[in-house]
């Protein structure tokens, strides 16, 4: 192996050990924990050398949100294409996403509550955000009416989804009814199916 070889494989591993800290800390005590000197000391590396992979916390935050991305296309993928059917396609997509936020909760924060500097809705935005909507356009698809604009209808459900989501989690709707609200926006979105 190149000296040059080595020197990246290991530059990686240490963007990867800070972004694992990251969500750990964020998981175990909020983002409000997570700095670049809590960081440091946690992987016990200097801040310059954290601040020579990632400009500062907002940079390591987006890396975790584009890492969440990933984790999330591939749970929405799975629920989808074991699903049987349109209606059980999209029941499954909006239980596998609503799990997600809650499983994950720091993680869903960085991904789309925090403001991170990822483009989303463009061309720029990281493959990993284009998989996650895609997974959720691939669920909705089907159920958009002729002349109807999929991913706009997507974005609704998304929306909805996010709403209920975020809701919930911050106690504004009790959590006993969530899988009949859910259940309630499916039925909605595939009214004509």
């Amino acid at each position: 192996m190149s000296i040059q070889t080595r020197r990246e494989r290991e530059r990686a591993e240490r963007e990867r050990l800070i972004v694992t800290a990251a969500r750990e800390l964020a998981e175990a005590e909020g983002w409000e924990a997570v700095t670049t000197r809590r960081l440091a000391a946690e992987i016990e590396y200097s801040q310059p050398v954290l601040y020579s992979h990632f400009k500062g916390k907002d940079a390591i935050m987006a890396a975790v949100a584009v890492e969440g991305f990933a984790e999330m296309a591939q749970e929405l993928r799975k629920a989808r294409t074991a699903a049987g059917g349109t209606r059980a396609a999209l029941a499954a997509v909006g239980e596998a996403y609503t799990a997600f936020a809650r499983r994950r909760p720091a993680l869903y924060d960085a991904m789309f509550t925090h403001t991170v500097d990822l483009p989303f809705a463009t061309p720029e935005a990281p493959s990993a955000l284009h998989a996650a909507f895609g997974e959720l356009l691939l669920a909705v698809e089907p159920v958009a009416a002729d002349g109807e604009d999929p991913g706009r209808l997507t974005e609704t459900y998304w929306a909805g989804l996010h709403g209920l989501t975020t809701l919930m989690r911050s106690g504004r709707l009790p959590e006993g009814a969530h899988d009949r609200r859910l259940a309630l926006l499916t039925a909605h979105f595939t009214a004509s199916d």
